[in-house]
């Protein structure tokens, strides 16, 4: 194997290089990135950049001599159109061919947009949209933020930091309500209210109204309309495997991503995947997964590389504890393992009424995540639990509560 090919310039993409060169290989690594920036992370782009406390530039994963130290093909502002296994190839969006012997499918995923082309709407995914955000809030002093999941509420908390008025629209009950027991909800939308959020619940957005080309407000399912210059929508995410279709890797039914095995490993040989768009599957929690979150997409990227290269004596398995967390109003959010409204529900440290806390999450009988608000030392605490399977007895017990 001469030339890997990694697909996507974001961390996962950065990860497989780093891992490839870090296992001794020596040949050709070329990364391809439809953005014209070398890597960088993005957690920032919804708190530090959008308040101003770090540049757009302020956010890239490695300094120059580090990434130069990888010794990359970079194709930057270009993306991957096709994938050519019958000649081992990936063709660019501007036509160009890279012989691949090898590829890591890193591509992950764009933020999925609102039907509407008024200017003033956003969506927030790459430092553009970022800058443009910033912008937006820098000429105005009204927002509005559609979708209370991570991103949403985290650029409603930075908006209400910079002093600006802000409306939260989510379509469920409490913000989050997908992830997590409504009593954790409740907590999350009292904490936006305290901090002067106008939170609609139980509505979801059925249009957008503008005058001379920009938003003026968005209208509500129930009929009645927020004012606002500027929205921000948080609607999720839309994977990029379109480049992948009819090159024989197999795609999970709908949006589900690229099917691979725990080690990484696509339909075809020799075609790894990793980050947002991998849909793999763990014994830990049974069925299949995807993760959207940075910790995965470097992790799961670096074991992606290190299989290829391995080839067929590749047995490393990727076998993650799901690790997910927000900043919102200077308190962390964190999410180990996996949480469902329907999951059996223990404090074991704090409470809802002192905002304040560490949950436990059980199903069947075991313990199946943890949860915590502004305790990350605790938090933490409880990884080891997740990483092996532990009854909710046992789980209970290391907490010191007597159940």
């Amino acid at each position: 194997m001469d030339n890997v090919v990694i697909a996507g310039a974001g961390m996962a993409g950065l990860h497989a290089a780093e891992s490839l060169r870090e296992a001794g290989f020596e040949g050709r690594v070329t990364l391809i990135g439809a953005e014209e920036h070398r890597p960088y992370s993005r957690p920032p782009l919804s708190k530090e950049v959008l308040t101003g406390t770090s540049s757009p530039k302020g956010i890239a994963l490695r300094d120059d001599a580090a990434f130069d130290a990888l010794r990359l093909d970079l194709r930057l502002g270009r993306g991957a159109a096709r994938l050519l296994p019958g000649e081992r190839a990936v063709e660019l969006d501007d036509g160009s061919r890279v012989r691949a012997d090898g590829v890591v499918v890193a591509t992950g995923a764009r933020a999925r947009r609102p039907g509407t082309g008024l200017a003033g709407v956003h969506v927030l995914r790459t430092r553009e949209d970022a800058e443009e955000v910033r912008a937006d809030l820098e000429r105005h002093d009204r927002v509005a933020v559609v979708g209370a999941g991570f991103v949403g509420a985290e650029v409603a908390a930075s908006a209400r930091a910079l002093g600006r008025e802000v409306v939260l629209v989510e379509a469920a009950p409490t913000p989050l309500t997908r992830a997590v027991d409504p009593r954790v909800g409740r907590v999350l939308t009292d904490l936006h209210r305290d901090n002067g959020v106008d939170l609609r619940l139980g509505v979801g957005v059925s249009g957008f109204e503008g005058e001379g080309g920009r938003v003026r407000r968005i209208r509500l399912a129930d009929g009645s309309a927020v004012e606002a210059p500027v929205v921000v929508c948080g609607l999720g995410v839309d994977l990029n495997t379109e480049w992948l279709e009819g090159s024989g890797v197999a795609l999970a039914d709908g949006a589900g991503g690229v099917l691979c095995d725990a080690r990484g490993r696509t339909s075809l040989p020799n075609v790894y995947a990793a980050g947002d768009l991998a849909n793999f599957p763990h014994p830990r929690y049974g069925g299949r997964m995807r993760l959207e979150h940075w910790t995965n997409a470097g992790e799961q990227a670096a074991v992606a590389a290190r299989n290829l290269l391995a080839g067929e004596g590749a047995a490393e398995e990727y076998t993650p504890v799901p690790y997910f967390w927000s900043d919102q109003y200077k308190r962390k959010i964190q999410l180990l393992g996996q949480a469902a409204p329907a999951d059996r529900v223990e404090f074991v440290h704090g409470s809802p009424e002192e905002r304040k806390f560490v949950a436990f999450f059980g199903r069947e009988g075991m313990l199946i995540g943890v949860l915590g608000l502004k305790s990350t030392p605790k938090t933490m605490r409880y990884r080891p639990l997740l990483a092996e399977p532990t009854s909710w007895e046992d789980a209970l017990a290391a907490a010191g509560v007597g159940r």
